[in-house]
């Protein structure tokens, strides 16, 4: 049996616990699940929080929240597979094995996005509104979800000895290995994220700002991130996420630009 605990050698800090949490009914229920639900519960607090400010009542929030989230988790997932189908192409029901991991962030905004989109033309919302409203939370609770990668000791970068190194059991290597821990680098970024984000929403001009922003400055830390990271989906030589996060830039910096055009044009 192998030393699964994770050290971080320069800090003299050692953890040594289960990725599962505890079982029920033989079912496994794994603490990567149960900080991304929580994570998911501080983000929905802080949206609620700041949906009453924008006189947007919490029971929409809920609505998209109770639409979105399994669009989100089918995305994420469809996404990874498109982008790993070698993993998957010589036995094709696995592809709903889930719960063995397997999932993307980009792919459960996107999902996200779209359910929010149709709820929000539906019920006649202003759907830039609740994206504004929505990245403060959704930016949140990736913060605090990046720790799931921590527990299920996953997520982590090329070998490295600075002295933040994590230090941790690789099946591939068949060894300890000392390591980048790009699961804390973007869970740091992400949480700087979101107070920027609360800081840039007091100079909000027009409904979308912070959507945009929200691409921007996620985007940009995650492009450099994967650049670290060894379990990147590749589109042949091009590492995805770097791919998306530059679209995301892009389309974020021209909704902004857009939207303040728009501003002082009516000024």
């Amino acid at each position: 049996m192998y030393d699964n605990s994770i050290v971080f050698p320069g800090f003299h800090l050692k953890f040594n616990f289960s990725p599962i949490a505890f079982k029920i009914f033989g079912l496994e229920v794994r603490w990567y699940g149960i900080i991304i639900a929580f994570g998911f519960l501080c983000g929905f607090l802080v949206s609620s929080y700041i949906a009453k400010k924008e006189n947007v009542q919490t029971e929409v929030l809920l609505d998209i929240a109770i639409i979105a989230t399994p669009v989100a988790i089918i995305f994420a997932r469809v996404y990874y597979v498109l982008f790993n189908f070698k993993e998957f192409k010589d036995n094709l029901l696995s592809i709903f094995a889930i719960r063995q991991g397997g999932i993307a962030i980009y792919g459960a905004v996107i999902g996200a996005l779209v359910s929010t989109y149709i709820y929000c033309r539906t019920k006649r919302i202003s759907f830039l509104k609740i994206c504004d409203i929505g990245a403060h939370g959704l930016i949140l609770g990736q913060a605090i979800g990046r720790w799931g990668n921590f527990a299920n000791r996953e997520a982590y970068g090329y070998e490295t000895n600075l002295p933040w190194r994590m230090q941790i059991y690789s099946v591939e290597a068949g060894k300890r290995i000392e390591v980048h821990p790009t699961f804390l680098y973007e869970s740091v970024w992400d949480f700087l994220v979101f107070f920027a984000l609360l800081i840039l929403r007091r100079y909000k001009k027009k409904d979308g700002e912070i959507f945009g922003f929200y691409l921007i400055l996620y985007s940009t830390g995650r492009f450099f991130i994967e650049a670290l990271r060894t379990d990147s989906l590749m589109l042949g030589p091009i590492r995805v996420s770097q791919l998306v996060a530059v679209i995301c830039v892009i389309i974020g910096s021209t909704i902004v630009l857009k939207l303040r055009l728009q501003y002082f044009d009516k000024i």
